[in-house]
C-alpha cells in the first residue's frame, strides 16, 4: 500500500518499520525558531514524520536516549551545520552516531562554507582545539571523520549574510 506523502527510502521490511522518516540535528541556539521549525512545518504538512528534539540539552548532560532511539530510528537525517553546531558536543555526537549508521544523510549548510564543515577550518577550527583539551583525541578525531564525511556530501547551501 503506497503511502502518498510518507518519505519511502527502502522496501524492505527493516526500513517499513522505522518509526520516523527525518531526524533533524541542528544547534538550537542558531536555527531553532527561524529555520529549523520552518522545516519541520513544512516536511510535516506532507505527512512526514520528522523527529525534532525541542527540549534542547544543558553543559554536562549526555545525548540522551531518546535522541539515540530517535536517530536510529529514522530513515534519513537532515543535518543543519550552522556557525555553532561543532561547538556543541551533543551535536557532534549525533553527528557520530548519524554517520555511523550509513543511512541517508542531507545536510543544509547554513551560513557555513562546505569546505570549512569538510576540513573543520574557519569558525570550526577553534571549536574542534577546545574540545581536544576536553574529551582528548580518540573521540574528538570521531567527530572530525563525522564531520569531514558530512562536509563531503551535496548539500544545500543557505546564508543570508
Amino acid at each position: 500500500m503506497a503511502m502518498p506523502h510518507s518519505l519511502m527510502v527502502s522496501s524492505s521490511p527493516a526500513a517499513l518499520r522505522l518509526h520516523w522518516d527525518v531526524f533533524l540535528s541542528f544547534r538550537g541556539e542558531d536555527t531553532r525558531h527561524g529555520f529549523t521549525k520552518n522545516l519541520y512545518d513544512s516536511l510535516s504538512k506532507q505527512d512526514i514524520r520528522v523527529f525534532l528534539d525541542d527540549s534542547g540539552m544543558t553543559q554536562g548532560d549526555e545525548i540522551a536516549p531518546t535522541l539515540t532511539e530517535a536517530i536510529e530510528d529514522s530513515a534519513l537525517s537532515i543535518i543543519i551545520l550552522s556557525p555553532n553546531y561543532a561547538n556543541s558536543h551533543w551535536c557532534l555526537e549525533e553527528l557520530a552516531r548519524i554517520c555511523e549508521l550509513r543511512r541517508l544523510i542531507l545536510p543544509v549548510f547554513y551560513q557555513v562554507d562546505p569546505s570549512h564543515v569538510r576540513r573543520q577550518k574557519g569558525p570550526l577550527e577553534q571549536d574542534f582545539m577546545n574540545h581536544m583539551e576536553r574529551f582528548g583525541e580518540e573521540k574528538v578525531g570521531k567527530w572530525r571523520e563525522a564531520m569531514y564525511k558530512v562536509g563531503g556530501i551535496s548539500g544545500f547551501v543557505y546564508d543570508t549574510r
